[in-house]
């Protein structure tokens, strides 16, 4: 029996986000004792938590809504990167990946990052991908790279490199992921399940790895 592993991060008020005007809130709507029925209104930013960036984030790409599920459900590599606060994450980081065969595969990279969920520093001082990683991951044919940073860019790339080099090729990101040392293995099932959304840019997730 296949065994799951929730990779996603819980949405709350009080969680890290970019967007601080932008907190995540349940407003609520109907109640029980007076409507018959509980009900609660949403309010976030499609980019809140753990969740997918579209290629339409940084280009005139796929909108969230049109992603291919074999995208969504996909073999998937976990590759370790170890980096403290603004580290640079470069192609021979990564060299624990030339051994396997990534066309049509995801990439999910693991800096440790994840623990610092929380502390003041979580969404400026995260270790980020360089140009030359992100190439190289765009030519071995990967179709989705996650991390377990807030932001896949480096915090001082006012540029966004990496999501202008991924996105506009069509490689959704994942970012926010976390239990990624409970995986216990380089290569599984990964089920990255965004909200139907006409059109957005982006949408939070449920991350899930499943393990044969």
């Amino acid at each position: 029996m296949a065994r799951l592993i929730d990779l996603t991060r819980m949405i709350e008020y009080d969680m890290p986000v970019f967007e601080q005007r932008i907190r995540p809130m349940l407003i609520p709507w109907s109640r029980l004792d007076l409507h018959g029925y509980e009900l609660e209104l949403m309010f976030m930013s499609t980019h809140t938590g753990t969740h997918m960036d579209a290629p339409s984030h940084f280009s005139r790409g796929m909108s969230i809504d049109e992603i291919p599920l074999d995208v969504l459900v996909s073999h998937a590599v976990l590759v370790e990167a170890r980096k403290g606060e603004k580290g640079y994450i470069y192609k021979d980081d990564l060299r624990e990946l030339d051994g396997y065969d990534l066309e049509g595969r995801s990439v999910i990279i693991s800096t440790g990052w994840e623990d610092r969920w929380g502390s003041p520093n979580y969404l400026s001082s995260n270790p980020g991908l360089s140009r030359e990683s992100a190439e190289y991951l765009l030519g071995r044919g990967v179709i989705l790279v996650g991390i377990d940073t807030a932001n896949i860019d480096h915090p001082e790339d006012r540029d966004f490199t990496v999501h202008r080099v991924l996105l506009p090729n069509g490689i959704p990101i994942v970012e926010n992921l976390c239990n990624l040392r409970a995986v216990g293995r380089r290569e599984f099932r990964l089920i990255a399940s965004p909200l139907k959304i006409r059109g957005s840019t982006g949408s939070p997730i449920r991350a899930l790895a499943m393990i044969d």
